[in-house]
Formats: structure tokens, sequence, C-alpha cells
């Protein structure tokens, strides 16, 4: 009896990998004969698992099953990336993967806030996998652009013109703002002092809350005829210098030099009163809030410590004292 047993087990075995072969074939080919493209989206974030559920959901597989053991198997489960994918139900799994794995025909990039444009537009060049022409044309597009250009996450086609990706990111900076134009012409900045402000904001913070106070504080300055003050102005005026001068680009150089502070240039706040002459960056959602909202207070001086806490003064007095205790100067 025992042997009878041990001679029973390899054909039960065998006929497990047959009927599993067998269900793998049946589970891997078309849906159907339809051979009409269908526009199949992955967002950023999603599983092997959640993919293929979507895949069956939406009628282009057979099996979630099968697609997850064949992406595990095969080693392809990371190597399908967000964006939209153009797929048909006579495509057998194999040639669903293949497609997958090939990348999308339409990718997620994400802008975030704070960026140049000079930033902006290499990020989409590493994306799209396109060159300097690009950049260029980029930049030609959104030459007086600058504040305008609404940091987010955006789905373009890897062929997608420079031009045509600047016209939707200032018309999402329009849609953006719709709401906030009566707050605009019922404050006294007019909007692109407002863009100015709140570019200036998003570099200078670094926390959502604490960015209507900052933009008070920098409010209050522009008041009493005081200089604004803004490393990040200095920052952008170094950066717009040294990239004239063809030398390597740090758009934001952290440690400004006692020279680069007396740069002679109308985005530097520390020679020149009131606003610079236009955005230094591209703000995000809650620094334009704070810059047509400020918060009021009687600060004029504010820092942030060594783990980005902000500190305000509103005494140069207290302002040095917060030097002496927060960053041991």
């Amino acid at each position: 009896m025992k042997r009878t047993h041990i001679l029973f087990l390899p054909f039960f075995s065998l006929a497990l990998i047959v009927a599993f072969l067998l269900w793998f074939k049946s589970a891997s080919s078309p849906v159907s004969g339809d051979a009409s493209l269908k526009d199949f989206l992955i967002v950023r974030g999603l599983s092997g698992s959640q993919i293929g559920e979507k895949l069956y959901k939406e009628g282009l597989i057979k099996s979630s099953l099968a697609f997850k053991i064949y992406i595990q198997l095969t080693g392809k489960a990371n190597k399908i990336q967000a964006g939209e994918y153009q797929l048909s139900q006579n495509f057998n799994l194999f040639k669903i993967v293949d497609e997958l794995v090939k990348g999308p025909a339409e990718i997620w990039v994400t802008i975030p806030e704070g960026l140049r444009r000079e930033e902006i537009a290499l990020r989409y060049s590493e994306a799209l996998g396109t060159g300097e022409e690009f950049r260029k044309e980029f930049l030609e597009a959104s030459q007086g652009m600058e504040g305008y250009l609404f940091p987010d996450t955006y789905l373009f086609a890897k062929t997608a013109s420079a031009s045509a990706i600047v016209r939707k990111m200032r018309r999402t900076f329009d849609l953006k703002i719709e709401g906030m134009k009566a707050e605009i012409e019922a404050g006294s900045l007019s909007l692109e002092e407002v863009v100015t402000l709140a570019s200036i904001v998003e570099r200078e913070s670094k926390f959502d809350e604490e960015r209507p106070i900052i933009a008070g504080i920098l409010i209050n300055r522009l008041n009493i005829g005081m200089g604004l003050q803004a490393d990040a102005t200095v920052q952008y005026a170094v950066a717009n210098a040294n990239c004239r001068a063809r030398k390597e680009c740090n758009w934001w150089p952290t440690v400004l030099t006692k020279d680069e502070l007396k740069i002679n240039s109308p985005y530097n706040t520390y020679r020149f009163k009131g606003l610079p002459p236009g955005p230094i960056a591209n703000p995000g959602l809650s620094s334009i809030k704070a810059a047509i909202l400020p918060k009021t207070s009687n600060y004029l001086y504010y820092l942030h410590d060594d783990g980005g806490v902000a500190h305000y003064a509103e005494t140069l007095e207290e302002h040095n004292q917060n030097i002496r205790i927060y960053l041991g100067k």
C-alpha cells in the first residue's frame, strides 16, 4: 500500500503541473479578437497586483492572478512605469506585459514648488527623454512666465512639444487662482506683485503653516520702506550672473559670500528696496494664498534653525538674540 502511494505522488504532481500549464495557457490568451486600442492609465504607487486587477476589470486580460504570477517569475514587476498606455483585447498576456515594460505613451511628470523655469525645462527634458533643443524651446515659450508655471503632477505624451507643456502649465495656474481673483483685486498688490511675493515666500519658507507669517513679515518690511533682505532673491541674481558668464549653473547657492550679497542686480533685495522686478521661482498654491492673505503681526524678522523651525522677532535686538540662540552665531 505504501509503495502504491509513493508511485502515485509523481503522477499526481505531474497532473498538477499539466493542469497549471493548461490553465495558464488559457488565462494568458487574448480576451477577444477585437484589435481596437484602448487607453489604460497606471497611476503612481500601484502595485503589480493592483495593476493586474485593473487590467482584469477593464477587460484587457482574463486573469489578474496569471498576470501577477508572470510578472513576478520574469522579474518584470518593478519595470512597469506609471503613465497612459494603449492596449488591445486581442493582445495576449505576454504582449500586454511587453507593452507595459516598454513604457507608457504618456508619462507623469511632477514639478515641485519653487523651481525656476530652467529647472522645470530640465525636469521635463529628463522625464521625456528629450535634449537641448527641447530646453531651448521651453525657455523661449515660457519667456516672461516665471512664477506662472504652476507646480503640479502632469500627464504628457512623450512626444509633447515644449510649447504645449508651457501652455498647459500656464492654463493650470489661471485655473488655480480663478477663485482668488476677488481677494487679489481687493488687496493692495497687483497679480504680478502677488506672484512675485509668493515666489519669495516659496523659497524663504519650509512649511505651509509658516508661509502666511513670512508673507506678513515681508509686507511689513515693504510698508515701512525696509529692504526685504531675502537671500532667495540674491540666489536668483547670482545664478543669473553665473549662467550668463557660462559657468556651471547652481540655481540656488546655499551659502552666499559677502561679495555675492553685494551683487548689483535689481533682484538683490539687500541693496534695493521694494519687490524685485518679477518672480524668482514658480510658487505653489499655499504660497500664493499666503501672499494674497498674509498673517498680520508686528514681526519684522525671521530665521530658520538647523531643524528648519522658523523663529520670529519684532526688533533687530530680538532677531540678533535668536541668531545667537538658534544658530550659535
